[in-house]
């Protein structure tokens, strides 16, 4: 135990001359470093905002104070936020018009940013897709999920599906906002909240921890996707993501080899499944109406490759 001690003794006596010695150096060589301190600052949250239409009261305290939470979570996370902006470039037109088409308000797809992040990713419990749809509710919901194919990470026919759910929970409960919060806890689960709580909204409801976020999470993504300079992010100086230039190719039959199919159209399946990321095996079967898929339009944004 005394010879521990020593031992440490000795070398606490080597760190603190090794940091004296370090200081007189900068001292003579007028080198001091004096660490410099970033200034923050957040602008005023505002007193009101719509989401889908509805207003939200901001001067409600509790109301306040949780979206201030959330932004402050995210508004300096630049590592989430910057690829944010640089993929919804790509993603966001096409999204917006399959909700307009939808008749599903504009602001939903701060829903499917909140999801997903617009990258087709796949979550522990398996939901999937830039709206993270399980494979139940997708199958449910119209898309064919098996070995060859998984239209959950199709935005043309995952955002209509998602948009017949929200619509659906709307019809139900009465409230975009609500329907929105439903989409994270479930209709049911929203309803049965509501009812032992005896509330008739989302902010009046005490929720668990991860719905109880989940809307402010996407107000907050409003008020920084809508005005992205005044919290900090210069779009012109971020490379944005172009969107892809593609051609539409109808399909009827089998395709047996689509490494070998990708090749005889310029390209190799590396880009073929950039373009298609439904596609899950090198084989597309036959099917009823076929299947549409995206070739580049324009050889100097994904380059051809030679025969």
């Amino acid at each position: 135990m005394i010879q521990k001690i020593i031992h440490f003794l000795i070398l606490l006596n080597f760190l603190l001359f090794s940091c004296q010695n370090a200081e007189g150096q900068k001292q003579e060589e007028g080198a001091v470093i004096v660490p410099e301190i970033s200034h923050f600052s957040m602008p005023k949250t505002p007193d009101s905002m719509e989401f889908a239409g509805e207003k939200i009261d901001l001067t409600d305290l509790d109301i306040r104070e949780r979206l201030d939470k959330e932004l402050h979570a995210i508004v300096y996370y630049h590592n989430l936020i910057i690829p944010y902006f640089k993929r919804s470039n790509r993603f966001l037109p096409e999204i917006e018009q399959l909700l307009k088409e939808n008749n599903l308000p504009d602001d939903f797809k701060y829903l499917a940013l909140i999801e997903s992040g617009f990258e087709n990713l796949t979550s522990p419990s398996g939901a999937q897709g830039f709206w993270q749809f399980m494979p139940t509710t997708g199958r449910e919901y119209g898309m064919e999920i098996n070995e060859y194919v998984d239209e959950r990470n199709d935005i043309s026919k995952s955002t209509p599906a998602a948009a017949k759910y929200l619509r659906k929970a709307y019809d139900t409960l009465g409230s975009w906002i609500d329907a929105a919060a439903s989409y994270n806890r479930g209709v049911a689960g929203f309803k049965k909240d509501q009812k032992w709580q005896k509330t008739a909204s989302y902010f009046d409801t005490y929720l668990n921890g991860e719905t109880a976020r989940y809307i402010f999470r996407m107000m907050a993504m409003k008020l920084i996707f809508e005005n992205p300079k005044k919290y900090g992010y210069d779009l012109n100086t971020i490379e944005l993501f172009e969107p892809y230039m593609t051609k539409e190719v109808q399909v009827n039959d089998e395709i047996k080899d689509l490494a070998i199919w990708a090749k005889q159209k310029g390209i190799n399946y590396k880009i073929l499944i950039r373009l298609n990321p439904w596609i899950k095996a090198n084989r597309l079967p036959k099917r009823t109406g076929g299947y549409v898929l995206l070739l580049p339009s324009d050889d100097s944004q994904l380059r051809n490759i030679k025969n």
